[in-house]
Protein backbone atom coordinates (compact mmCIF):
# COMPACT_ATOMS: atom_id res chain seq x y z
CA UNK A 1 0.00 0.00 0.00
CA UNK A 2 1.66 3.57 -1.00
CA UNK A 3 2.07 6.17 2.19
CA UNK A 4 -0.68 8.08 0.91
CA UNK A 5 -2.93 5.47 1.25
CA UNK A 6 -2.17 4.57 4.32
CA UNK A 7 -2.30 8.65 5.79
CA UNK A 8 -5.62 8.78 3.98
CA UNK A 9 -7.15 6.27 5.22
CA UNK A 10 -5.11 6.90 8.85
CA UNK A 11 -6.87 10.09 8.68
CA UNK A 12 -10.67 9.12 7.68
CA UNK A 13 -10.05 6.82 10.76
CA UNK A 14 -8.97 9.60 12.96
CA UNK A 15 -11.60 11.81 12.11
CA UNK A 16 -14.84 9.34 12.09
CA UNK A 17 -13.14 8.40 15.91
CA UNK A 18 -13.24 11.75 17.61
CA UNK A 19 -16.66 12.67 16.09
CA UNK A 20 -17.79 9.27 17.94
CA UNK A 21 -15.63 10.66 21.09
CA UNK A 22 -17.55 13.89 20.70
CA UNK A 23 -20.81 11.60 20.45
CA UNK A 24 -19.94 10.30 24.10
CA UNK A 25 -21.85 13.31 26.26
CA UNK A 26 -25.31 12.72 24.21
CA UNK A 27 -24.96 9.12 24.53
CA UNK A 28 -25.23 8.09 28.18
CA UNK A 29 -23.87 4.64 27.75
CA UNK A 30 -21.55 6.16 25.39
CA UNK A 31 -19.02 6.61 28.18
CA UNK A 32 -18.19 2.72 27.71
CA UNK A 33 -18.96 1.93 24.54
CA UNK A 34 -18.02 4.33 22.34
CA UNK A 35 -13.57 4.15 23.37
CA UNK A 36 -14.65 0.26 22.80
CA UNK A 37 -16.00 0.69 19.49
CA UNK A 38 -13.45 3.70 18.47
CA UNK A 39 -10.76 1.41 19.42
CA UNK A 40 -11.25 -1.47 17.33
CA UNK A 41 -10.95 0.89 14.38
CA UNK A 42 -7.02 0.75 15.64
CA UNK A 43 -7.25 -2.96 14.62
CA UNK A 44 -8.08 -1.99 11.01
CA UNK A 45 -5.15 0.76 10.97
CA UNK A 46 -2.73 -2.28 12.45
CA UNK A 47 -3.41 -4.53 9.76
CA UNK A 48 -3.58 -2.22 6.67
CA UNK A 49 -0.85 0.58 7.46
CA UNK A 50 1.25 -0.55 10.27
CA UNK A 51 1.78 0.39 13.81
CA UNK A 52 3.37 3.28 13.36
CA UNK A 53 0.29 4.97 11.37
CA UNK A 54 -1.61 3.05 14.50
CA UNK A 55 -0.21 4.45 17.30
CA UNK A 56 -0.23 8.24 15.81
CA UNK A 57 -3.98 7.34 15.38
CA UNK A 58 -4.18 6.81 18.81
CA UNK A 59 -2.21 9.92 19.77
CA UNK A 60 -3.76 11.86 17.77
CA UNK A 61 -7.73 10.66 18.70
CA UNK A 62 -6.59 10.89 22.31
CA UNK A 63 -5.33 14.51 22.57
CA UNK A 64 -8.43 15.60 20.03
CA UNK A 65 -10.74 13.98 22.34
CA UNK A 66 -9.53 15.52 25.21
CA UNK A 67 -9.26 18.70 23.93
CA UNK A 68 -12.79 18.71 22.27
CA UNK A 69 -15.18 15.68 24.18
CA UNK A 70 -16.84 17.04 27.40
CA UNK A 71 -17.09 13.15 28.13
CA UNK A 72 -13.49 13.31 29.78
CA UNK A 73 -14.21 9.37 31.20
CA UNK A 74 -14.47 8.32 28.22
CA UNK A 75 -11.38 10.16 26.82
CA UNK A 76 -9.75 8.48 29.75
CA UNK A 77 -10.55 5.03 29.36
CA UNK A 78 -9.29 5.21 25.26
CA UNK A 79 -6.20 7.01 26.37
CA UNK A 80 -5.46 4.10 29.24
CA UNK A 81 -6.72 1.07 27.68
CA UNK A 82 -9.08 0.78 24.71
CA UNK A 83 -6.91 3.12 22.02
CA UNK A 84 -3.50 1.69 23.23
CA UNK A 85 -4.70 -2.18 23.46
CA UNK A 86 -5.60 -3.13 20.02
CA UNK A 87 -1.86 -1.96 19.20
CA UNK A 88 -0.92 -4.39 21.97
CA UNK A 89 -2.69 -7.03 21.36
CA UNK A 90 -1.04 -7.63 17.93
CA UNK A 91 2.17 -7.40 19.49
CA UNK A 92 1.37 -9.82 22.33
CA UNK A 93 -0.20 -12.41 20.05
CA UNK A 94 2.70 -12.65 18.08
CA UNK A 95 4.74 -14.51 21.08
CA UNK A 96 3.98 -18.35 20.81
CA UNK A 97 2.94 -19.30 24.27
CA UNK A 98 -0.73 -18.96 24.77
CA UNK A 99 -0.24 -18.76 28.54
CA UNK A 100 2.04 -15.88 28.47
CA UNK A 101 0.11 -14.03 26.13
CA UNK A 102 -2.72 -14.46 28.22
CA UNK A 103 -0.34 -13.01 31.39
CA UNK A 104 0.47 -10.07 29.62
CA UNK A 105 -2.97 -9.18 28.02
CA UNK A 106 -4.65 -9.30 31.59
CA UNK A 107 -1.57 -7.13 33.07
CA UNK A 108 -1.93 -4.45 29.95
CA UNK A 109 -6.07 -4.61 31.29
CA UNK A 110 -5.63 -4.18 34.88
CA UNK A 111 -2.89 -1.98 35.24
CA UNK A 112 -4.93 0.37 32.61
CA UNK A 113 -7.73 -0.18 34.74
CA UNK A 114 -6.04 0.89 38.22
CA UNK A 115 -4.23 3.66 36.62
CA UNK A 116 -7.77 5.22 35.02
CA UNK A 117 -9.23 4.37 38.28
CA UNK A 118 -6.62 6.68 40.12
CA UNK A 119 -6.88 9.49 37.46
CA UNK A 120 -10.68 9.62 37.49
CA UNK A 121 -10.57 9.85 41.47
CA UNK A 122 -7.75 12.40 41.64
CA UNK A 123 -7.19 14.11 38.35
CA UNK A 124 -10.71 14.40 37.00
CA UNK A 125 -12.57 14.84 39.87
CA UNK A 126 -14.46 11.90 39.96
CA UNK A 127 -16.60 11.68 43.39
CA UNK A 128 -15.55 8.07 44.97
CA UNK A 129 -19.47 7.63 45.62
CA UNK A 130 -19.69 6.54 41.45
CA UNK A 131 -17.74 3.30 42.57
CA UNK A 132 -20.31 2.58 44.99
CA UNK A 133 -23.11 0.07 45.02
CA UNK A 134 -26.10 0.31 47.32
CA UNK A 135 -23.65 2.32 49.66
CA UNK A 136 -20.66 -0.11 49.82
CA UNK A 137 -17.06 0.90 48.27
CA UNK A 138 -16.22 -1.86 45.77
CA UNK A 139 -13.87 -0.66 43.00
CA UNK A 140 -12.05 -4.28 44.12
CA UNK A 141 -15.49 -5.72 42.73
CA UNK A 142 -15.60 -3.91 39.76
CA UNK A 143 -11.98 -5.01 38.94
CA UNK A 144 -13.16 -8.59 38.77
CA UNK A 145 -16.15 -8.01 36.96
CA UNK A 146 -13.84 -5.99 34.39
CA UNK A 147 -11.64 -8.90 34.34
CA UNK A 148 -14.82 -11.39 33.12
CA UNK A 149 -15.71 -8.83 30.90
CA UNK A 150 -12.64 -8.39 29.82
CA UNK A 151 -12.25 -11.78 28.31
CA UNK A 152 -15.17 -11.77 26.71
CA UNK A 153 -14.16 -8.44 25.17
CA UNK A 154 -10.98 -9.87 23.78
CA UNK A 155 -12.39 -13.30 22.70
CA UNK A 156 -15.29 -10.46 20.65
CA UNK A 157 -12.63 -8.74 19.57
CA UNK A 158 -10.23 -11.94 18.11
CA UNK A 159 -13.45 -12.92 16.18
CA UNK A 160 -13.99 -9.53 14.44
CA UNK A 161 -10.29 -8.98 13.66
CA UNK A 162 -10.44 -12.62 11.92
CA UNK A 163 -13.73 -11.81 9.90
CA UNK A 164 -12.33 -9.08 8.46
CA UNK A 165 -9.25 -10.54 7.50
CA UNK A 166 -10.83 -13.33 6.21
CA UNK A 167 -14.11 -12.24 4.75
CA UNK A 168 -13.91 -8.44 4.45
CA UNK A 169 -10.16 -7.23 3.54
CA UNK A 170 -10.31 -8.58 -0.04
CA UNK A 171 -13.44 -6.85 -0.67
CA UNK A 172 -12.04 -3.37 0.45
CA UNK A 173 -8.34 -3.82 -1.14
CA UNK A 174 -6.88 -1.03 0.20
CA UNK A 175 -3.82 0.18 -2.38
Amino acid sequence: MKKTVKLALSSVIASLSVVIMLLTGLIPIGTYAAPCFVGMFLALIVLEAGYSYAVSVYIVVSVLSFLLSSDKEACLYYTAFFGIYPILKGLIEKLKKVYLQYILKFAVFNTAMVLAFFVSIYVLMIPKESFELFGIYLPWAFLLAGNLIFIVYDFAFTRIISTYALKWRKKFRFK
